[in-house]
């Protein structure tokens, strides 16, 4: 294997600049099944900064210290009681910070290819770092790597303490501060207070039994992947989203036909199929029929494009029609819980919600059938659903089963919703977004939102070599794509 270009300049450790009056945060139901999982790697790419790096390391660092006061669960580190419950403790002992060089890439070497280059892993620290390891090793590390013309900005995050809402609410306050404190400005409050409260269902008396050593990830992590970004366009998801909830969708009564193929097909008003057969005293018992069933359910744009994924990988992996195939979801459970959560309640407030179908119905039935089924799941994901995950996990806690064990399955995280790209350090927005190389298997998919806003989405894809090779040859996903 080829030496790396990238090139470590220094590391050291950055601390609170006031003290954490915050004490012990227990780790909660939805914390502990992320013990297994690795570190969160998300992080932008910017162009280069007007200022040298020599002025801009230590603004950086000035701006993250600065920031751990406002979420100083991130500067401390997991313990376990003798009793078996796992805390964060608030001791600021601080996060890890990796000042890195790689001169000869440049931002087009990492959003040009069509393949997510290897090189992006390396723009992170913490790789295949397993977030027990958070009683051992800081709770996140910052990496900041020079390339030829920008640079990119890397935060690995320990996933039992944070989740994506968490995530991305730090990381815009970090380039709040930094770009206040660049032109000179007081840091007194930040836009968006974090909520650190622990009195929620959330919050078990149940133990999670850590094997000796701790929890290993439950996928293969060497396994061939490829990965690419799609990205689809505003007025492309519209149109999708218009086929999806379109009252012209095929429907199949009872099997007997296609309403569709009998469309247009009379004559003296009389409805007859291909073979000459009269079908005007089955097709008014259809029109009956389908009068009756409301069809006012209107399916989401993010829904839609979850579903066209779906077919477009089902039929990619050509699996037999009658393997249920698996379609899993990443709730955000704040507002689905009663009394509600803050919506900036620091943790995992995170469910993971499945989506099941037999491959022959995925891939011959229309799309719509496939996003009612995404739809009708989320849906019913309500306060009763959310206490029954969790009444579940009590009489079997467990660490989550990250992966695709049975080839039939895909798992969507992240959202188009975060605020991935409103963060301005001083110098303007990010470029593009990108992630390590953590918990990525078959069938991992993210969702980012596209950097032009306006209802456009980026979807990370990994996928088997020849699983992508058929989504990229797949007619009716590709016309959508709009990279």
């Amino acid at each position: 294997m080829p030496s790396s270009p990238l090139i470590l300049v220094s590391k050291s450790t950055v601390f609170p600049d006031k003290a954490s009056n915050l004490g012990n945060l227990k780790l909660s139901v939805s914390d502990l099944p992320m013990l297994s999982c690795y570190y969160i790697q998300k992080g932008c790419l910017f162009t280069r900064p007007p200022l040298p790096i020599d002025a801009l390391i230590p603004l950086l660092k000035q701006s993250l210290s600065r920031t751990l006061s406002f979420f100083s669960p991130l500067a401390g580190r997991f313990f376990t009681d003798p009793d078996g419950y796992i805390y964060i403790t608030c001791n600021d002992a601080g996060v890890e910070f990796n000042h890195s060089k790689c001169s000869t890439w440049f931002i087009r070497d990492v959003i040009g290819p069509l393949h997510v280059p290897e090189l992006v892993k390396e723009l992170f620290s913490f790789d295949k770092t397993v977030s027990y390891q958070g009683h051992f090793r800081p709770i996140m590390a910052v990496q900041v790597t020079e390339l030829g013309d920008g640079i990119f900005i890397g935060c690995s995050v320990n996933h039992s303490v944070a989740d994506g809402t968490s995530f991305w609410n730090f990381f815009n306050t970090f380039a709040e501060i930094c770009r206040k404190i660049s032109n000179n400005q007081k840091v007194e409050k930040i836009a968006r207070q974090p909520d650190f409260s622990r009195d929620s269902a959330l919050i078990s008396p149940a133990v999670l039994k850590v094997p000796e050593g701790g929890p290993k990830v439950t996928f293969n992590e060497n396994e061939p992947l490829r990965e690419r970004i799609f990205s689809f366009s505003r007025e492309a998801i519209l149109e999708l989203k218009a086929k999806v909830n379109s009252k012209k969708e095929e429907l199949l009564i009872n099997g007997d036909f296609n309403a569709v193929e009998i469309f247009g097909k009379q004559s003296n008003d009389k409805y007859y199929n291909d073979n000459g057969k009269d079908l005007t005293e089955i097709f008014e018992k259809w029109l009956l029929k389908t009068a009756a069933i409301p069809n006012t359910v209107e399916i989401s744009s993010f829904q839609s494009l979850c579903a066209l994924l779906w077919r477009a990988v089902t039929r990619a992996r050509k699996l037999p029609s009658s393997k249920t195939t698996t379609f899993r979801m990443a709730v955000n459970c704040r507002h689905r819980l009663n009394p509600k959560l803050d919506p900036l309640y620091f943790g995992n407030a995170i469910q993971s919600i499945p989506t099941y179908a037999s491959a022959g119905d995925v891939t011959s039935r229309d799309l719509r059938w496939c996003a009612e089924q995404l739809n009708e799941s989320v849906k019913a994901h309500n306060d009763d659903t959310v206490r029954r995950f969790i009444h579940n996990w009590e009489k079997d806690p467990r660490c989550f089963p990250l992966g695709n064990a049975d080839g039939a399955s895909m798992t969507m995280g992240s959202s188009p919703r975060f605020p991935m790209y409103d963060n301005d350090f001083g110098w303007g927005r990010p470029v593009a977004v990108r992630s390590g190389g953590a918990n990525k298997f078959d069938g991992k998919i993210s969702a980012f939102p596209g950097r032009e806003g306006t209802g456009s989405v980026d979807l990370e894809v990994v996928l088997a070599p020849e699983t992508m090779a058929g989504i990229e040859s797949d007619l009716e996903f590709m016309q959508y794509v709009t990279n």
